[in-house]
């Protein structure tokens, strides 16, 4: 039986594309009203357009103290919150830039932090992170796995402390996604890698936001649902 979200307040912090555009997409079908949050209003529109539903839009840069603050100020509350939002450059640590390093961790980390510690959440609401299993096996992605790992112990700890508040803190962990995450890298390249993981990962399959949409809308349907991560990888964590 499929769960309605009618009447709920939904926020989709990186809800432009990929991963949260399949959150708000999945949301406004199952009745919430949606509002997607990015730094782009033109991307943000776009998004809007695809979603194809009255979703609104919201101009937020996660890494700006001050106007997080502002938005959550005068954005009212909202029933479930859902936090995709990143840029993190990657590289071997002896190699990767300090100042790059900083940026990943205040863009994915920090952010999410930045949102969690202004929104407001309404009584059996929830707060989802998007975290990803490099936390569990970062091969030569060190800092990510970091990140990603800190951003579920994140969800583990405001599971506890706002469990008084009636508010639930879950984190998704993807594994590699079809995205625009890719598009940089030429077509027969990314091609030849999405087959690649099809080919190798016991799932037998690329990844696409929509899986990873439907894990967020599990989570934020599931009242028993807190402290936890889903990881959602294609098996890759164990393969």
């Amino acid at each position: 039986m499929s769960y309605s979200f009618s009447q709920r307040r939904v926020l989709i912090v990186g809800g432009s594309s990929g991963i949260g555009e399949a959150a708000a997409k999945a949301f406004a079908e199952a009745g919430a009203q949606v509002v997607i949050a990015s730094r782009s209003q033109d991307r943000l529109d776009a998004a809007s357009r695809r979603i194809g539903a009255d979703v609104e839009t919201a101009v937020l840069d996660t890494t700006d103290d001050a106007a997080v603050e502002a938005y959550f100020a005068r954005s009212g509350s909202f029933d479930h919150v859902v936090v995709s939002a990143a840029k993190t450059p990657g590289g071997l640590v002896r190699s990767l830039p300090l100042p790059d390093a900083y940026s990943a961790m205040d863009s994915k980390f920090w952010g999410a932090y930045r949102v969690a510690r202004a929104v407001s959440i309404r009584e059996r609401g929830s707060l989802t992170f998007i975290s990803g299993f490099l936390s569990v096996r970062p091969g030569e992605w060190v800092l990510q796995g970091s990140i990603n790992a800190a951003l579920e112990a994140l969800a583990r700890g405001l599971a506890l402390e706002l469990a008084p508040q009636k508010v639930r803190v879950n984190a998704v962990s993807p594994g590699m996604i079809a995205t625009p995450l890719w598009g940089g890298l030429p077509d027969a390249d990314r091609e030849a890698m999405y087959e690649h993981a099809a080919a190798t990962l016991p799932a037998r399959t690329m990844g696409r936001p929509e899986d990873i949409a439907n894990a967020i809308l599990y989570l934020a349907s599931t009242p028993y649902a807190t402290g936890s991560t889903v990881l959602v990888d294609g098996g890759a964590a164990i393969a």
